[in-house]
């Protein structure tokens, strides 16, 4: 009996060894696969990183742009302010002319398509002919009230 007992329980406990050995070998596996996967996350947090680096690259240079914009909206309506108080400068300034309503002859409208060059000036027209006395010379009284008018 004794020596029986005693090799039943070697083998026992040489079970209990072996099954300690493969409990052990399962367990270097699973913290082999927790580094794995340890790893795995590093590398996913160190891309969405740089994405959300890109990201934020990306709305500072929106946000650049967007002041830009708006420095050049500001730009342009203090001109259309300015030329619009110039238009009513230049309209105050050419309101002291009259102009004989009979007189008026409205001037041929042209549409062009596209800018070209300044066109020359074009000839004035010419003045009516003065009416004259018997001696060759113009009429005082005709220059005088044709030519002019009061303003």
């Amino acid at each position: 009996g004794l020596i029986d007992d005693s090799v039943g329980k070697v083998n026992d406990g040489s079970a209990l060894v072996h099954k300690a050995g493969a409990t052990m070998g399962e367990i270097v596996a699973s913290v082999q696969r927790v580094t794995d996967i340890m790893a795995e996350i590093s590398a996913a947090s160190q891309e969405q990183s740089a994405g959300i680096e890109q990201v934020n690259q990306t709305v500072v240079q929106m946000d650049e742009t967007t002041q830009q914009n708006a420095a050049l909206v500001e730009e342009a309506t203090a001109a259309a302010r300015a030329m619009e108080e110039q238009a009513g400068h230049l309209s105050e300034a050419v309101s002291i002319f009259v102009v004989d309503e009979a007189e008026v002859v409205a001037a041929p409208r042209v549409t062009t398509p596209a800018p070209r060059a300044a066109a020359p000036a074009a000839p004035a027209p010419a003045a009516p002919p003065a009416r004259r006395t018997a001696g060759g010379r113009p009429m005082a009284t005709e220059l005088a009230d044709g030519d002019w008018q009061e303003f």
